[in-house]
């Protein structure tokens, strides 16, 4: 987790066609892998009534191969990149956890998977990452403004073809581009 101030989530995704296109693109510019590809299960928390999304509120339960963390996102302030604040605790027990969530009165509201592969360069100050999901391939570069700014026009990309949705966000678009009902974003099994 890579950040110009350290509880604060500065990022933007970038679509991209394939994984090995775009993994050979980010080696060729100096990154080298510091997480290999990770199987990740992400569960949106919230109340019945969705108290937090209202507040512009995310919690997050991940479990990603054998770690797991719970990550609490504050409102999103508005501008070409995403940013907001971010406070992420390991957890020892997917499972307790969820049931810690459920006596707190939190539901999972929605669940989506990806496989992540991470890479960084002791150069540079962000982290690139690689996300393969149900709906697309995306580059996520979280760290300092200017660093996603350099980074993403190194890799050809420019600040038009900026992401800054959520992946929940994202998924709800692709149903409805694509007239599917939106339930949970999972790879076909």
């Amino acid at each position: 987790m890579s950040r110009s101030d350290s509880n604060q989530e500065i990022e933007i995704k970038l679509r991209v066609g394939d994984a090995d296109s775009a993994a050979s693109l980010i080696l060729g510019s100096g990154y080298s892998i510091s997480d290999p590809r990770t199987f990740e299960v992400n569960l949106i928390y919230d109340t019945a009534d969705s108290t937090l999304r209202q507040r512009g509120l995310l919690l997050r339960l991940r479990k990603a191969g054998t770690r797991s963390t719970m990550t609490a996102k504050g409102p999103v302030s508005p501008g070409r990149h995403k940013s907001r604040p971010e406070y992420e605790v390991a957890v020892s027990d997917f499972e307790a956890a969820q049931g810690l969530l459920s006596q707190l009165g939190y539901e999972n509201m929605f669940r989506y998977e990806k496989f992540r592969t991470e890479f960084a360069s002791t150069h540079e100050s962000g982290t690139i990452t690689l996300d393969e999901t149900p709906i697309g391939t995306f580059l996520e570069l979280e760290g300092p403004a200017d660093w996603i700014d350099r980074t993403a026009q190194a890799l050809g990309f420019s600040s038009g073809q900026y992401i800054v949705e959520s992946y929940g966000r994202l998924y709800i678009d692709y149903c409805i581009s694509n007239l599917k009902a939106p339930k949970d974003m999972v790879f076909v099994r």
